[in-house]
């Protein structure tokens, strides 16, 4: 199972990002777009691990707990690792301080269970497509970025989350498709 720790987003994001992607899909239609109902933000990717019991995965988060919601607001677009070499489109996500601590008390969480700490520090985002080098034109990739500079300070609207999720990535030739396999609350008082 290809597994990862992740907060969802409320509909009506999904809908921006829907028509989001379908300006952005004019101006560089040969990207791999994501579909708008699988974008979520990551805390922890598990990765591909068919030796891992799910009941410990469970055990090992249930407990992680945050004193408040996340309150997040997403806003801009960029590239990974940059708009000179663009791999990925990524949405920014502002968020409370709260995001990276429970971004660490998961992957702290799982570490226990073998599961490797990211040696980079966390930069949570949106990732919106996907651009493979040789596949696209300057010409289109040229259009991208100019359209993705346009929107830098845009916003793309607001979520608060009080729970999280672990979620299987189940890769099918059309893209990726994600199901979740069990939610974890982690707000104090809230069941």
């Amino acid at each position: 199972m290809r597994l990862f720790v992740a907060l969802d987003l409320p509909e009506e994001v999904r809908h921006e990002f829907r028509e989001l992607i379908a300006r952005l899909k004019k101006e560089c239609p040969a990207a791999r777009w994501v579909r708008p109902e699988g974008i979520h933000v990551t805390l922890k990717f598990i990765g591909e691990r068919e030796d891992i019991d799910m009941g410990s995965i469970r055990e090992a988060l249930a407990p992680v707990r945050s004193e408040q919601a996340v309150e997040m607001e997403f806003r801009g677009l960029g590239f990974f690792p940059d708009a000179r070499r663009p791999r990925v489109v990524w949405c920014g996500v502002e968020a409370s301080a709260n995001l990276a601590a429970l971004a660490g008390e998961v992957a702290g969480a799982l570490e226990a269970l073998g599961i490797e700490r990211e040696t980079r520090e966390y930069t949570p985002h949106l990732t919106l497509a996907r651009l493979e080098p040789g596949k696209i034109s300057a010409g289109e990739m040229r259009k991208l970025v100019l359209a993705a500079e346009s929107l830098e300070g845009e916003s793309f609207g607001t979520a608060r989350a009080g729970g999280f999720y672990l979620f299987e990535s189940i890769l099918k030739p059309a893209g990726a498709e994600y199901r979740k396999l069990q939610a974890f609350p982690f707000v104090r008082g809230i069941a």
